[in-house]
């Protein structure tokens, strides 16, 4: 079992802002060279491997949570076991008005058994469940995958027996608000569902700029009199079509069985969590 006091949680929420102040770092230059050549390895390669599972995206037509609930259900019930955290840090350490503070990261795997209770709830499966369910109905974004630096945070030995599911808000997801700063190598770790598409409506679409304002990759933006989508850029998150007040902006997944069989082979190529 790890040692991670109760305190530990205050200590990570103070910590926490490091993170995004790195991030911008790495454009820097000269000193960015150092602070990316020193946090890479970390956010790269098999160390970093997440997918957000967009709750606006479209499956047969009709907008739904299906997929984000289908697969997170799924690695819940395939999980060995499961604990909750008992604080989410990037909501913490941003005194989120907007999301339940409590409403923490769902890790998954034999890895997991290793975590001080003090920080984390031990649960079943259908507790995790639940959870999920909550984390849905707040209109937060699941992300899951592989994220090397857990293991140290939580106090589990690298194994490759950690899988992290976490539930974000654009608000304070440390992604979300320093994914366009970090270097190409980093963000290519955060990879779209296959066969994940963005359309805009131009009948619809009123140019207010929400989906610009709200897209963490600046995948979106204003040109010409309407709006263009950088498919390179975008990470499939859905926030778009989330804040579109005329719902002119549509996530859609062409082939959710092949999405979600994509997902779950890379998942499983890179952690034991059954």
């Amino acid at each position: 079992m790890s040692v991670r006091p109760a305190w530990w949680l205050a200590v990570l929420a103070r910590i926490w802002p490091l993170t995004w102040i790195s991030a911008r770092m790495t454009r820097w230059p000269i000193v960015g060279r150092a602070v990316a050549w020193g946090s890479l390895p970390l956010f790269t390669g098999k160390n970093l491997n997440i997918t957000y599972l967009p709750v606006n995206e479209e499956a047969g037509g009709s907008a739904s949570t299906l997929l984000p609930r289908q697969v997170v259900e799924a690695l819940i019930r395939r999980s060995s076991h499961r604990v909750l955290i008992n604080r989410c840090t990037c909501r913490d350490a941003k005194s989120c008005r907007r999301h339940p503070v409590t409403m923490g990261c769902t890790l998954l795997g034999e890895g997991t058994k290793e975590i001080d209770p003090r920080i984390a709830r031990h649960v079943t499966v259908e507790e995790a469940l639940a959870h999920l369910e909550a984390a849905l109905r707040e209109g937060l974004i699941p992300m899951t995958g592989r994220v090397r630096i857990d293991n140290f945070i939580w106090g589990v030995k690298d194994r490759g027996k950690l899988l992290t599911i976490c539930y974000c808000c654009r608000c304070c997801c440390t992604i979300m608000n320093s994914g366009r700063y970090l270097p190409a190598e980093a963000q290519a770790a955060i990879h779209p569902l296959a066969g994940l598409a963005i359309t805009v409506d131009p009948d619809l679409c009123v140019r207010c700029g929400a989906c610009v304002e709200e897209c963490f990759m600046g995948a979106i933006r204003l040109e010409g009199g309407g709006i263009v989508h950088d498919a390179a850029l975008c990470k499939g998150c859905g926030r778009c079509a989330a804040v579109c007040p005329q719902a002119a902006v549509r996530v859609a997944v062409a082939d959710v069985e092949r999405a979600v069989a994509e997902l779950m082979g890379r998942i499983d190529s890179l952690v034991r969590y059954e």
